[in-house]
């Protein structure tokens, strides 16, 4: 029983809603507005426009008028601008370009084995380096002299041989010489920087390691790349000349630059050894723009190199020397006829190769023979592509010398490696014959098979041409025994085969997939392949509900045996449908399909699952179970529902988007005619029921009790309702304190409670009170879990709750509530302002209210004087509007409160208390017409307030 006597005043005037005044704006109000300043003209209508450059269309076409710049025009002029960068950038252009290739050719060509270096500049010795005391000399013939002392150094004697490097180490020891190289230059010790590129060069014939000898190759042309750009730079500098020298000075420039250029060829061309004199030259070969003067000349330089290179003996180094050679005239010249020269050179030694393959296979701890053959394949590559760049009839010439060349299939790999899309399309018919006939030791047809599925998934043969080609190609592939062989060849072609054929051939590729590779357990090996055949098939094949209801396609998951492997093709599977998929599916072999698919990622999440994994996976379920519609028929809507539910019993996050699907669902429902449409509202409020307490997270299941109830409220279920409200209240004590965020910080609960029963409190406003449960149950019910709740020490939330409580108390008192739902019969119609019902309204509002008074009164204790003010200004602005201040002790205990709150005014915002006693003067302009007793009293209790 409460102490304080309360009494509700009955409302005397009428609540009237203030809305703002519109008006029509042009501009978003929230949009950003940019101004500039502009300077008017008086006899231009144009110039406020312009000033203010506005987004009106009319004056934007007004403007372009006015500048002669009308719309088209401006097309025109950024189509012609954006064609003249695509001309000047020209894409096709970087696939010429070596520096794309090296860093793919240092990963793919390994080696464990140990290195071995020999070198004069890696040594600390001042004495041994060469020159590393070199000092710039005034006199001619000093300097002379000291570089002739230099040559004369360099001997076997200086050499250093530094052996057992591993790969990273022998990588260091050049990228030292490289910076020794520059350092070299840079400090005018010329001699030396010449003899480290030498000694560099020197290197690229020893093949003592042949695993390694590509990455070998990419590693010392880089330091001759290095030589030639200085010496290319220092002959470019010293022609150019000074600035603002005369023609006379600047054609002596000339001249003493081509002096130096023929006295750097002179020097190369005295290097008695023939590699590193070949090397040398073609580092420096762009230094003979300033010897020649025209295109013949380069060319006949390009043909002479050629033909030196025939002395060399070894064909892998042979072939990488060619490769060099092309990789410096390319950029020089567009002739392509010593490159031509070149390959007729190589077919010569061709054979040679293959007698080095049979050594190699009567030796393979050595090297196999497949893997020799593979040295070949970047400097074939890179020369086939400057070959046939941008040239057909190079292309065709390739073609026909390989059909005549025996034991072709090195050759016939770069082709396909290095060829255009359009011509292998054009030909594909040629190269699988050329395939089917291949027999090369070392060159397997699934070595062949892959880039020719490679070239057609990107480009394809003609419309007519396609299916006998594919025929063709698998009956090949088919004959493969080896199960890698097979699986690597199949992985290639799956995306011209989803590309350009129906979902037929892709069912019919899946079952002789199931088929091979459950022979011996083989799909144990190949969980990769398999994984990445059916992501190329989903990302290329248009419709994946298409793909779901294949007979094969369910049987192909299940060579997927690992968990791990099959819960991420379940996940890709998935995501591709969530993204891929049309808006919504009522297919029951697709929504099968889709289920087992789920049913797989629920049985993989236990206790041991991270957050994260549960909700990547529960965000592919919910996406599907969103896109399964089956239109007007709503019980077999929730009898899918009912299905998921038994399904996916291992994520909440499911639980709560079938609760929220089954919400929807009776909004669907309502529509329908009223005899058909309550039982199943019903059902569907019974199934809510039933799901939510599945749920683990105790916020999530608050809030879907209280949707529920407020749907069943709303569709006149009013026992399902008062079960939902009621199971909603029994969880507020089971609600922790903190909870955990995404980030892992703790978060208080205290803001969310409060909110959640404030929305709960002007729920149950319209709710009637059962006549089993007794006067505002529900209402007693919160107050007495908000009692027994453990709140924070001196938390404000019990107090806001009681507020909030209070103002629902006093509606309750009203003889019309202010809101009601069509067909339910509230408090205020069910009591008829009985006056046993406002009695007892009057007893909970007191004893809301000594709730109140005792959170104050902990409030000062606890020093927390500004939250007590705020609080008891609250509270006083309530007693004013709801009580009967004609009653002594209200009114007496309003005037304590506002002297409460004037006692911590220095705590307080400086208009707080102003505006209060604004309000109170309004609410007694409010009811001095309607009720002048109770005008009365407010407007002693503002002489009071005023006093104060």
């Amino acid at each position: 029983m409460s102490s304080l006597e309360w009494a509700c005043a009955p409302r005397c005037y009428q609540v009237t809603k203030n809305h703002l005044r519109r008006h029509a704006t042009q501009e978003h109000p929230l949009k950003q507005l940019a101004a500039s300043v502009a300077v008017l003209e008086n006899n231009n209508p144009l110039s406020l426009a312009l000033a203010l450059e506005g987004t009106d269309p009319l004056s934007k076409f007004a403007r372009q008028e006015q500048e002669l710049n009308d719309p088209l025009t401006q097309m025109a002029s950024e189509y012609t601008l954006k064609s003249k960068r695509s001309n000047a950038v020209d894409p096709e252009d970087n696939t010429l370009n070596w520096s794309t290739r090296r860093l793919g050719i240092l990963n793919r060509f390994t080696t464990n084995e140990k290195l071995s270096l020999s070198t004069s500049f890696l040594c600390t010795s001042s004495s041994e380096g060469g020159g590393e005391n070199f000092k710039a000399q005034t006199v001619v013939a000093d300097k002379v002299k000291y570089r002739l002392e230099q040559l004369d150094h360099f001997d076997d004697g200086s050499m250093r041989h530094m052996m057992d490097l591993t790969q990273q180490e022998y990588i260091q020891r050049f990228d030292q010489l490289k910076q020794e190289l520059i350092q070299s230059w840079h400090s005018d010790q010329r001699v030396k920087a010449l003899k480290i590129a030498i000694q560099c060069a020197k290197m690229l014939s020893d093949t003592s390691v042949l695993h390694f000898y590509p990455s070998q190759y990419v590693l010392i042309t880089d330091i001759l790349d290095v030589f030639g750009k200085l010496v290319y730079e220092r002959l470019r500098a010293k022609a150019a000349g000074a600035p603002g020298a005369s023609a006379v000075t600047l054609q002596r420039e000339r001249e003493a630059a081509r002096d130096t250029c023929q006295n750097w060829f002179y020097k190369i061309a005295s290097i008695r050894e023939l590699l590193p004199r070949l090397y040398l030259e073609m580092a420096i070969f762009k230094c003979y723009e300033f010897l020649t003067s025209s295109q013949q000349e380069t060319e006949q330089l390009l043909l002479r190199l050629t033909s030196q290179l025939r002395g060399i003996a070894d064909p892998l180094v042979s072939s990488y020397v060619r490769c060099y050679l092309v990789r410096v005239g390319a950029p020089v010249t567009p002739s392509k006829l010593y490159i031509r020269d070149n390959f007729n050179d190589f077919f010569i030694m061709y054979p040679q190769i293959f007698r080095l393959v049979a050594r190699y296979n009567l030796h393979p701890e050595i090297i196999t023979a497949t893997a020799y053959l593979q040295l070949y394949a970047p400097a074939l590559d890179f020369m086939l592509q400057c070959l046939m760049h941008k040239s057909e009839v190079y292309a065709e010439e390739m073609l026909s010398e390989c059909k005549q060349l025996k034991n072709n299939g090195a050759v016939l790999l770069s082709i396909l490696n290095s060829s255009k899309g359009e011509f292998i399309a054009s030909h594909a018919h040629e190269f699988l014959e050329l395939i089917n006939n291949c027999d090369t030791p070392g060159i397997s047809k699934s070595q062949l098979l892959r880039p020719l599925g490679s070239c057609v998934s990107s480009c394809a043969p003609l419309q007519e041409q396609r299916v006998p080609f594919l025929n063709a190609a698998f009956q090949t592939i088919n004959t493969l025994t080896d199960p890698n062989e097979y699986i690597n060849c199949v992985e290639t072609w799956t995306p011209f085969v989803a590309q350009c054929f129906t979902i037929h051939e892709v069912n019919r590729l899946l079952g002789e997939l199931n088929t091979r590779m459950c022979l011996g357990k083989a799909y144990e090996k190949h969980y990769g392949q398999l994984q990445s055949i059916l992501t190329r098939i989903m990302q290329n094949y248009r419709s994946i509900e298409l793909l779901l209801i294949q007979p094969h396609f369910l049987p192909y998951l299940d060579l997927f045996h690992k968990e791990s492997v099959r819960v991420e093709v379940c996940k890709s599977i998935l995501s591709y449908y969530r993204q891929n998929s049309e808006e919504q599916t009522c297919d029951a072999v697709v929504t099968n399909a889709l289920m087992y698919l789920g049913k797989i990622l629920n049985d993989s999440v236990n206790a041991l699952t991270v957050e994260d994994e549960r909700r990547q996976i529960s965000q592919l379920i919910n996406g599907f179970i969103n896109k399964v519609h089956f239109g007007r028929d709503l019980e077999q809507q929730l009898s899918f529902y009912v299905e998921a539910r038994g399904t996916f019993s291992n994520l909440d996050a499911v639980y709560i988007t079938l609760v929220h699907a089954a919400c929807k669902l009776t909004m669907r429902s309502s529509n329908r005619q009223l005899s058909k449409s309550l039982g199943f509202i019903k059902a569907c409020i019974a199934y809510c029921f039933i799901t939510i307490p599945s749920i683990t997270a105790v916020q999530q299941k608050m809030d879907l009790y209280l949707l529920c109830g407020q749907l069943a409220l709303r569709h006149l279920c009013l026992g399902q309702a008062d079960a939902c409200f009621e199971a909603a209240l029994q969880l507020v004590n089971e609600l922790p304190t903190v909870a955990v965020d995404f980030e892992g910080k703790p978060r208080c609960l205290e803001r969310y409670l409060v909110a959640y029963l404030c929305n709960m409190l002007a729920t149950l406003i319209v709710v009637p009170d059962s006549p089993e449960q007794g006067v505002l149950y529900f209402l007693r019910l919160l107050l007495e879990i908000v009692g027994r709740r453990s709140f924070k020490a001196n938390s404000t939330a019990p107090t806001i709750i009681y507020l909030h409580a209070l103002d629902m108390l006093y509606v309750q008192s009203l003889e019309q509530f202010p809101y009601h739902i069509d067909g339910v019969v509230s408090n205020d119609a069910l009591y008829g302002h009985d006056p046993k019902f406002l009695v007892e309204v009057n007893n909970l509002c007191g004893q809301v209210v000594d709730a109140i008074l005792l959170q104050l009164k902990s409030l000062g204790a606890a020093q927390q004087l500004r939250t007590q003010a705020q609080l008891s200004m609250e509270l006083f602005m309530r007693i004013v509007r709801y009580a009967d201040l004609d009653k002594e002790p209200l009114c007496q205990l309003a005037i304590k409160l506002w002297l409460l709150a004037n006692k911590s005014q220095a705590e307080l915002d400086s208009e707080t208390i102003p505006q209060t006693l604004c309000s109170v003067e309004h609410f007694y302009k409010l009811v001095k017409d309607a009720s002048p007793s109770r005008a009365q009293t407010i407007a002693k209790l503002l002489l009071r307030m005023r006093d104060s």
